[in-house]
């Protein structure tokens, strides 16, 4: 009998289930869309039944596509959204609210004032991060704060916090399993990344109960059963989605880099099992814990990638689908040099400003539909060189190859941009879609499908390199503009 890894793809806007055979080869997908809620400027919920839903969907679905059953999946993998939280009662596994996203920026205010407190240095040698309403801390305090009677049932042991690996697998397990991995543990602002263990001096400055938090395991490890898809099937893998991408990436080594283009962008730096704390406002974070050791990784977030596309899309009604873009930006005037900021939510690494909004520079009377898809898609580009040129300052090497995957990487126009922006080779994988991989790589080797993460350098194949065509004065020019851009959004506020 054939047997296969379900690997379960928790994302921002969509939930995907693939199914993977021994070899790692796609064997199955289904993916479904869900719900975003906007109740406020800056805020963005889930609703986290609907996000359960959405995952029983698409496994049953990929299941029943590839006609197979329970008993020939060897094991689940699982990534998903990292930041988003979760609070549920444990009795009734009823969430409290819904999800709050880790785009939200509702808890701002408070983060600013934690800022002026002094507290930056303290808590980036604690977990590594940049004090930041992106984090899960401040929103697990605004969640027992702000919902009616959260605070006494978290005190007397009746609430759950999770992010979203927990709340699924909890589900997922009935549960019997309240745990998560060390990389989702490492994006909370209250795990202390070097000792392994939630902080307790964190925990006490954001009132947060040490006995509502899940247990932190290694990224392959027993997560528990689950009998939800007709029979027994174990969880052996879970990381965060960039984390569980670098993997799929086959980014093990220290100086290796990916960078995935998804609702956002999130660009990983492997430094091996040295941790270094970045002095250019880059994230330090675990970038995958196996067999109890600890693999650290620089990352540079962007809020706004993919989501540019969906705004295009969704509020301006620019276009229909996603997919015209393609046509339209190379369509576009080269002549007008237009800079969208997309700081819908804020900007993400290297400029940590949450209360930045969203600007335009460089229109004129001819700019139409093509230009402002260039100018969208371009804007991821532009914050990725952002990224790239913190990193470099940061790990002291010289980035010469990052491997890209996402949605947007379908995209041969924006890939040729990009890698003539950053003056690097821009290497594409056969399979894109690396976060699923990553899981079911993890899923697998817990399995005992192979003896050595190593084993994963071998599997990994690229499908096309892109190589730099533009001059470096150009490059140069290009990005002064952009910079400029950035300096304009940030005095408005």
């Amino acid at each position: 009998m054939n047997k296969y890894i379900l690997s379960i793809d928790q994302g921002t806007t969509s939930t995907r289930a693939m199914l993977f055979d021994q070899n790692f080869e796609i064997k199955g997908s289904s993916q479904v869309e869900f719900k975003q809620f906007f109740p406020k400027d800056g805020c963005v919920e889930h609703d986290p039944e609907e996000i359960m839903n959405t995952i029983y969907h698409t496994v049953n679905d990929v299941l029943e596509k590839a006609k197979i059953t329970f008993k020939e999946i060897l094991s689940i993998g699982i990534t998903n959204q990292r930041e988003t939280v979760v609070v549920w009662n444990k009795k009734t596994g009823k969430p409290i609210y819904n999800a709050i996203v880790w785009q939200d920026r509702r808890t701002a205010g408070y983060c600013n004032k934690l800022k002026d407190q002094g507290l930056s240095e303290k808590i980036q040698k604690i977990t590594g991060l940049i004090i930041d309403s992106y984090f899960s801390a401040t929103k697990i305090k605004w969640l027992l704060e702000n919902i009616n009677g959260a605070k006494e049932l978290a005190d007397k042991g009746e609430l759950l916090f999770g992010t979203i690996d927990s709340w699924i697998i909890w589900n997922l397990t009935e549960g019997k399993s309240h745990v998560t991995d060390a990389t989702n543990a490492s994006r909370t602002m209250i795990f202390d990344i070097k000792k392994n263990t939630w902080s307790s001096q964190l925990l006490k400055l954001f009132e947060i109960p040490e006995h509502i938090l899940p247990e932190v395991k290694n990224c392959a490890d027993d997560f528990g059963t689950t009998s939800k898809f007709g029979g027994e099937i174990k969880i052996g893998g879970v990381a965060g989605d960039q984390q569980a991408a670098a993997i799929g990436q086959a980014c093990l080594n220290a100086g290796s880099v990916k960078s995935t283009y998804g609702t956002g962008c999130f660009m990983i730096m492997n430094t091996g099992e040295e941790l270094k704390l970045s002095k250019n406002k880059l994230l330090s974070t675990i970038a995958y814990r196996v067999d109890n050791k600890n693999y650290y990784a620089l990352e540079g977030s962007i809020f706004i990638a993919g989501a540019a596309v969906q705004w295009l899309r969704d509020s301006l009604k620019l276009i229909n689908t996603a997919s015209e873009t393609d046509d339209l930006y190379n369509q576009a005037d080269p002549t007008q040099k237009i800079y969208l900021v997309p700081a819908f939510t804020g900007l993400g690494a290297p400029y940590w400003d949450g209360e930045a909004r969203g600007s335009i520079f460089g229109l004129t009377r001819n700019t139409g539909i093509p230009e402002m898809v260039k100018a969208a898609i371009d804007s991821v580009a532009y914050q990725t060189k952002d990224l790239l040129l913190a990193m470099e300052k940061d790990s002291g090497m010289k980035i010469n190859v990052i491997r890209v995957d996402g949605g947007m990487v379908n995209n041969e126009s924006f890939l040729q941009f990009l890698s003539s922006l950053l003056q690097t080779n821009v290497d594409r994988p056969t399979i894109i879609e690396t976060t699923a991989l990553g899981a079911a790589y993890l899923a697998g080797y817990q399995s005992g499908l192979f003896e050595s993460m190593d084993e994963i350098f071998h599997k990994w194949k690229s499908e096309k390199v892109f190589v730099q065509k533009l001059h470096k004065k150009e490059v140069k020019y290009l990005y002064n503009g952009w910079l400029k851009a950035v300096k304009g959004t940030l005095a408005i506020k």
